[in-house]
């Protein structure tokens, strides 16, 4: 309960932040009127077309990264596990260049979600396949390493393929990861994707409590392996794959959540999904606005970008630190 308030809290005070900050900045009374539909009408399209859609967008697809990431470390039982290992990442972003590249995504806004989302569910249904009959974690991950390998890879032909450098310059901004110019349907799509995928995580975090003694263990205490990697791989698909679809390719914030916690709340995975939910959506809203107050007009810096910067140095931090875990 404590986490959550705190967690709502600072959501709370960094959305508000995120609204009132950039090259159209408000004080606090040209807030409150934006808010309430009275003052400058141009400061309240401003406010209601572009701040406030970017900026709920980011807190979920930061929340379904973070939840994401929480649950895949602990079922994965790696540390340095992140969403983009099991391929979902990059077959939704296979799914959306495919569709840019044949130019589906003009026809209507929501083919390009619908074919990321399409894209992560054949990754989805890979591991799920992968995940039944008590097969090992193992064959998770090296499954979820060749699909992410192959979907890299048909990435790149697509885009080396691309007819002309527009074509490819669009797919190359998409795949840098973004919430700027995004609108409600957008938000509309993603969020209740998300919402569902951390309710279904959620579920595991029992199992992943158990699993984290062990497969065997786990399997003397009534939990099965093959259950918790489908609903693991289910929630993940949902969230990272409704992620992806509206905002594009985001990294290391599904690492950082959870690992910023960990030193507070312990390391049980399961009591970390919803706080990494809450600590997804903080860096990513954060990267965010760092991104909108260093960039500028005629040369923005890109959100995926941006976390990539960030999240590097981190992850090399994280590997020198677990190295002796590894052979």
């Amino acid at each position: 309960m404590k986490v959550g308030l705190v967690g709502f809290a600072s959501l709370l005070i960094m959305g508000t932040t995120s609204l009132m900050l950039g090259d159209l900045s408000y004080s606090p009374a040209q807030f409150f009127d934006a808010l309430t539909h009275q003052g400058d009408p141009a400061r309240m399209l401003v406010f209601w077309q572009i701040r406030l859609p970017r900026t709920l967008l980011a807190l979920f697809v930061g929340a379904g990264l973070g939840a994401s990431g929480a649950a895949l470390q602990g079922y994965l039982r790696n540390p340095l596990a992140d969403p983009g290992i099991v391929g979902i990442s990059a077959t939704a972003g296979l799914g959306a260049v495919a569709a840019l590249y044949f130019g589906a995504a003009a026809a209507s806004f929501w083919v390009l979600p619908a074919a990321a989302m399409a894209g992560a569910g054949v990754a989805a249904a890979v591991l799920l396949l992968l995940a039944r009959d008590e097969a090992s974690i193992t064959s998770v991950i090296l499954g979820g390493v060749a699909l992410s390998s192959l979907s890299v890879a048909l990435t790149a032909l697509l885009m080396n393929l691309s007819p002309n450098p527009w074509a490819l310059s669009e797919i190359a901004y998409w795949l840098m990861g973004s919430v700027a110019d995004r609108s409600f349907n957008e938000l509309a799509f993603a969020a209740p994707l998300v919402v569902l995928g951390i309710g279904i995580l959620g579920l595991s975090g029992a199992a992943l409590n158990a699993l984290s003694l062990g497969e065997d263990t786990a399997r003397s205490l009534g939990v099965s392996p093959a259950r918790t990697g489908q609903l693991v791989v289910t929630g993940t698909l949902l969230c990272v794959g409704s992620g992806v679809a509206v905002s594009g390719a985001i990294g290391f914030i599904g690492l950082a959540a959870p690992h910023l916690l960990r030193p507070f709340l312990g390391a049980k995975p399961g009591a970390l999904i919803v706080p990494s939910a809450f600590a997804g959506a903080f860096l990513l809203l954060g990267a965010d606005m760092l991104a909108r107050l260093l960039g500028g007009p005629g040369t923005p810096l890109y959100l995926g970008v941006t976390t990539a910067l960030l999240g590097a140095p981190f992850f090399l931090f994280l590997v020198v630190r677990h190295r002796r875990a590894f052979p």
